[in-house]
């Protein structure tokens, strides 16, 4: 029998863009329940996007990026007979949303040198356009999940 189906949080839109995503990456950017500091950074990345950018619009960038990032397929793992698999399946569209968000922040705090809003900036304008480690982090994804296809039977 299949668990029932997680009550989801309703997320309000920003203020600024009004933007369910944005409002959850700056959730996900959120750390000690510090939501005004995450604002402002982000809102602050996305100034910097403005001055960096040819087009102009922010908010184009960071959705293209966050659609750039989210994986296709993942690898799940399954214990069958003793043994552990590795599993590809397909990645629902909520959660590639989550896990294109969550890395690309993940890249950004492990950069160091300069402000947050800076390398986080510096990683959506990558990410957007195709390149950035967590676009490269998507694509080992899609690599570990190819490598192991033969064992796709055992996804059920």
């Amino acid at each position: 029998m299949r668990r029932p189906v997680k009550k989801r949080n309703i997320v309000h839109p920003d203020r600024v863009y009004n933007s369910e995503k944005v409002a959850k990456f700056i959730n996900y950017l959120m750390w000690d329940g510090e939501k005004t500091v995450a604002e402002k950074i982000f809102y602050q990345a996305m100034e910097e996007l403005k001055e960096k950018s040819e087009s102009g619009d922010p908010l184009e960038i960071f959705e293209e990026a966050i659609r750039n990032t989210g994986p296709a397929m993942e690898v799940r793992s399954r214990r069958v007979g003793g043994a552990n698999y590795q599993v590809p399946r397909e990645v629902r569209p909520q959660r590639k949303q989550t896990l294109g968000m969550k890395w690309v922040i993940e890249v950004a705090r492990k950069k160091k040198g300069t402000s947050m809003s800076k390398r986080l900036a510096d990683e959506l304008l990558a990410a957007s356009r195709g390149e950035g480690e967590a676009v490269k982090r998507k694509e080992n994804t899609h690599k570990m999940a190819e490598a192991n296809k033969a064992f796709a039977h055992f996804a059920w």
